[in-house]
């Protein structure tokens, strides 16, 4: 299986996020985001949040897991986090499901990730997406905030190539603060030592787009 793209789905979350977002900074984000969760048809819908984060996006993400009868779960650091995410979420009308702790070790007990949105503005993001524990159709992750952050040596390929995932796409989109997205896919590990000979991938960047293709030969 892999993940399938529904038009549909992801046009009736934009616009339920639309409606949702009007008052918010930076909807914009989170009309993408979550049209974008919910275009996929993601089942289990991961986010990383902080004290004083913009909720837009979360409640884009909420919206999105309606749509794809799926789940949104919220990591965050501390208690102030999760009562100040609590409350701003339950205003929007919304019942999160939140996990306090560090991201890294609190991903260890979630399994099936279809879809992921981190900070870019906190230190350990490129920690969490390495140990994220991918659905077996492969996912979505998101970088938000990605014109801020501080590690500017990152890569996509550093976190995610690790014989069992691969990277198939990636994209840098100047919304908001900056988006980075990749299209990750998930193998069991072994099919590459099937006996039918060694492959390899060719990156490619359009300079004009900034979009990453990866072909297989």
């Amino acid at each position: 299986m892999k993940l399938v793209w529904s038009p549909e789905t992801a046009s009736k979350a934009y616009i339920d996020t639309v409606k949702s977002c009007e008052v918010h900074q930076e909807s914009s984000v989170a009309e993408l985001i979550s049209a974008m969760a919910a275009g996929w048809n993601a089942k289990l819908i991961l986010e990383t949040w902080s004290h004083g984060g913009i909720l837009a996006t979360s409640i884009g993400l909420a919206i999105a897991s309606r749509h794809t009868d799926g789940r949104h779960v919220c990591i965050v650091p501390d208690e102030l986090s999760r009562s100040q995410y609590e409350e701003a979420m339950g205003e929007a009308g919304i019942s999160p499901e939140i996990i306090i702790g560090e991201a890294e070790e609190v991903m260890e007990g979630l399994a099936g990730i279809d879809f992921m949105v981190v900070d870019s503005r906190q230190r350990d993001f490129a920690g969490v997406l390495r140990v994220a524990k991918l659905s077996s159709r492969g996912a979505v992750l998101v970088c938000k905030n990605a014109s801020s952050r501080k590690e500017s040596s990152f890569r996509w390929r550093s976190v995610v190539d690790d014989g069992s995932r691969r990277l198939v796409r990636s994209v840098f989109l100047p919304v908001g603060n900056g988006l980075d997205i990749a299209h990750v896919a998930t193998s069991g590990g072994s099919s590459s030592n099937s006996g039918k000979g060694e492959s390899r991938w060719i990156k490619h960047v359009d300079r004009q787009s900034g979009e990453e293709y990866v072909i297989r030969k």
